[in-house]
């Protein structure tokens, strides 16, 4: 019997990530002299690969901006994360959901818009990264919703599009499983509206974790 693999995206969806991120993302643009987002639009790009994300953030920008803002952002995280006020805390349950799973036959992957390193460090801190056993960040690929992160964890997990599902609070996680042929689940604990995750065309919207549990026990 093949293998069923769940690829969680991690920000939004795994931990709630978003002060962190604004406040980043605030001190790049004072850093450069320029005028921040609104939160709202940070959250929007949350789950972009930086450079995507700039572009969003500044469409009018030429593209040596876009890349200057990427890494600027980069090293105003590392300040935040330097000072101790880094702060990536699991959504309740999610911890005791991706136990169940991994003692009841799935495999995990992570699919996100974080470095190695950062993606490497949250799961270290919370004592999770021995669960999965692929983990796709944008270092190695193209941004979401590109679907290449989810073709490599179906190489690297020796299973089938047909056999694996997509979880994210994104519209990016949405088209990005569609893209590849998977089942697709929103959240709605995280950063884009439910009513745009079934826009996408997410097979199912879990309002809860017991309802993502239940939806992943559905999964035939």
């Amino acid at each position: 019997m093949t293998a069923k693999l769940a690829i969680f995206d991690c920000d939004g969806t795994l931990v709630d990530s978003q002060a962190n991120i604004c406040l980043a993302m605030e001190h790049a643009f004072d850093e450069a002299g320029m005028t921040p987002p609104s939160r709202h639009a940070t959250r929007r790009i949350v789950g972009l690969s930086l450079v995507e994300a700039m572009r969003v953030l500044l469409p009018k920008a030429e593209e040596d901006l876009h890349r200057e803002m990427a890494e600027r952002y980069k090293a105003s995280y590392l300040i935040l994360r330097n000072n101790g006020l880094e702060h990536e805390p699991l959504y309740d349950g999610i911890a005791a959901l991706l136990s169940k799973m991994d003692e009841s036959g799935w495999l995990l992957g992570v699919a996100t818009g974080k470095s190695d390193r950062g993606l490497e460090r949250c799961l270290d801190h919370h004592g999770l990264k021995g669960l999965f056993v692929t983990l796709q960040t944008a270092d190695r690929h193209p941004s979401k919703p590109h679907p290449a992160m989810v073709y490599q964890a179906l190489a690297d997990a020796g299973t089938e599009a047909a056999n694996a599902v997509v979880i994210g609070d994104t519209v990016y996680d949405i088209h990005m499983g569609r893209a590849a042929g998977t089942r697709t689940i929103g959240v709605n604990w995280g950063y884009h509206r439910v009513e745009e995750l079934r826009e996408a065309g997410a097979n199912a919207i879990a309002e809860s974790m017991d309802e993502l549990e239940a939806l992943l026990g559905d999964f035939k």
